[in-house]
């Protein structure tokens, strides 16, 4: 058999494998976005709860409302990257704002701003350092945002959504938004310390979210230090939240 024959013989077998790996790679693909919006979509009805069951927190100096819709949102930001921690903190926001908020279009602005500078912070610090330390250190980095941006804007927003001298917002600064925001940091950073893992390995298990890489492998092993570490860092937030709302 000549060259050209043989060419003419095996070009098409190899088409139909090209092809058939084309197909085989956009279904698999297909399945992953697939999952992916569905999980995203269960993250958001998570937040939802958690931002109801905040309403039963104590609130702080009469009008701040201490809550841990976050832990959820950065979880999804920690799987998915901060663009999903945003998209979530949004949805919810929006549906906050239309069913059981009375705070309106500056209630909503005020939330995603919150969410976003502590969620979207640390879900970019985790999503270019996957270990426990890049986790970690993105949390910190997140608490600390979220207190200079709140700490901005309440300043800029408190005197016209609750009628107040300016003055009187500035001097409130030190004493009540820098506390209070630092506090609701801490409190959602120790959460997700402790949540994070039995969450994400029941996604996983139900094949709900990505598995892990091999960089964060040694991340994921179970640390009974940390653990304690991070259970002893949420006692002492929640002790530092009723401290603040007077309880205690």
């Amino acid at each position: 058999m000549s060259n050209y024959e043989s060419n003419v013989t095996t070009a098409p077998a190899d088409d139909y494998a090209a092809g058939a790996a084309a197909e085989l790679r956009m279904h698999r693909e297909s399945q992953s976005a697939v999952k992916t919006v569905t999980s995203l979509a269960m993250l958001t009805a998570l937040t939802y709860v958690a931002m109801i069951l905040s309403k039963m927190l104590p609130q702080i100096s009469g009008f701040l409302q201490m809550d841990v819709k976050d832990t959820v949102v950065c979880i999804g930001g920690f799987l998915f990257g901060p663009l999903s921690a945003a998209v979530i903190s949004i949805v919810v926001a929006l549906v906050e704002m239309f069913t059981v908020s009375d705070t309106g279009i500056i209630g909503l602005i005020m939330n995603v701003l919150a969410t976003c500078a502590f969620c979207c912070t640390a879900s970019f610090v985790y999503k270019k350092m996957r270990t426990r330390k890049g986790a970690v250190l993105g949390l910190l980095l997140g608490t600390l945002v979220l207190t200079v941006v709140m700490v901005l804007w309440n300043y800029l927003i408190t005197p016209i959504y609750m009628h107040m001298d300016r003055s009187v917002v500035a001097a409130m600064l030190p004493t009540v938004f820098l506390p209070f925001n630092l506090v609701k940091g801490g409190l959602n950073t120790a959460l997700i310390l402790v949540l994070y893992k039995p969450v994400v390995t029941a996604l996983r298990k139900a094949r709900l979210a990505p598995e892990r890489d091999a960089s964060s492998q040694s991340a994921d092993r179970f640390d009974a230090g940390f653990l304690l570490f991070s259970f002893a860092l949420l006692a002492t937030f929640v002790l530092l939240v009723l401290v603040l709302a007077g309880k205690i």
